[in-house]
C-alpha cells in the first residue's frame, strides 16, 4: 500500500506554498490576514480546543483587520463546525486534498514547446490568470512564498494557452492556481501541466505532488482522478453571510 502525506502534513504544506501576508496567534487560533481574497490565506484555525468565547474572540481580531469573520474547519473539528454552526456561519468551499507519489505522475512528458518553466511569471501568465479571477494579490502570494517555486507556461498552437504555480514544503510539492485559456480548454493541456509539474517536483527533491480543489470542480476532480492522485481529506470554511 502506498503511504501518503498525513492531513496535518498537506495543511503544512499550503501554508508553505501559499503564505498569507501576516499570521498571528491570537487566544487558541491562528489567524491569517491577506487581501487578496483568498480563503487559504485569510481563514482562522484553531491550534487546540476553542469554546463560543474564543469564536467571539477570533472574530474581534479579524474585524479588526478589516477582515471579514473566516474559518477552516479541518478533520475532527465536528464540535468547532457546530459552534460554528449555531452562530450562523455557512459552508464555503468544501475542498478535496489530494496526493500522489511523484513518480507515480511523473510518468510522461508533456509534448515538445508544450509546458515551460518560468521565474518571476511572464506578462502573459498573468493575463491568463487574470482572465480566471487569478489577481495581483494571488501573485503576491506566490512572489512571498520562500522554498522552491516556479511557473509553467503551457503553449498549444503556438500560443499561451495556460498557466500554473508550484511551490514546494515539508518534502511535497503543490500544484496552485492552474488556469487553461477558455479558447485553449478540452485540448489536455491541463493534464500536461500537471504532469510537467511532477517532473519539475521531482527534479527538485519533492517526494509527493499535492493539491486542492473544491469539491464541486469536477472537471479537476476528474482530472486529478484519472492521473492517479488520491483523495486523502477535505476541509470546508464557515463563513457569516454578508
Amino acid at each position: 500500500m502506498t503511504t501518503l502525506p498525513s492531513l496535518e502534513t498537506l495543511y503544512s504544506v499550503i501554508e508553505g506554498t501559499w503564505p498569507p501576508a501576516e499570521s498571528r496567534a491570537v487566544g487558541p487560533w491562528k489567524i491569517r490576514l491577506d487581501n487578496s481574497g483568498s480563503s487559504r490565506v485569510s481563514a482562522a484555525t484553531a491550534q487546540g480546543p476553542a469554546t463560543d468565547t474564543d469564536i467571539a474572540l477570533a472574530e474581534g481580531a479579524m474585524r479588526a483587520a478589516r477582515q471579514t469573520p473566516l474559518f477552516m474547519v479541518r478533520a475532527g473539528e465536528d464540535a468547532l463546525d457546530d459552534m460554528l454552526a449555531a452562530r450562523g456561519y455557512v459552508i464555503k468551499d468544501v475542498t478535496n486534498l489530494y496526493a500522489a507519489p511523484v513518480a507515480a505522475v511523473a510518468t510522461e512528458r508533456p509534448p515538445p514547446v508544450t509546458s515551460f518553466e518560468v521565474w518571476p511569471p511572464l506578462a502573459a501568465q498573468e493575463e491568463i490568470w487574470a482572465a480566471g479571477g487569478i489577481g495581483q494579490g494571488r501573485l503576491a502570494i506566490m512572489a512571498r512564498a520562500v522554498g522552491p517555486k516556479t511557473t509553467l507556461l503551457g503553449r498549444l498552437n503556438d500560443q499561451p494557452a495556460g498557466t500554473v504555480y508550484v511551490g514546494i514544503a515539508a518534502g511535497c510539492a503543490m500544484i496552485h492556481a492552474l488556469e487553461i485559456a477558455t479558447v485553449h480548454r478540452r485540448q489536455g493541456l491541463a493534464q500536461h501541466l500537471t504532469r510537467a509539474a511532477a517532473f519539475w517536483a521531482q527534479d527538485n527533491g519533492a517526494d509527493y505532488l499535492t493539491l486542492v480543489t473544491t469539491q464541486v470542480n469536477d472537471a479537476a476532480n476528474a482530472l486529478y482522478t484519472s492521473l492517479g492522485m488520491t483523495l486523502v481529506g477535505q476541509y470546508h470554511y464557515r463563513r457569516l453571510p454578508e
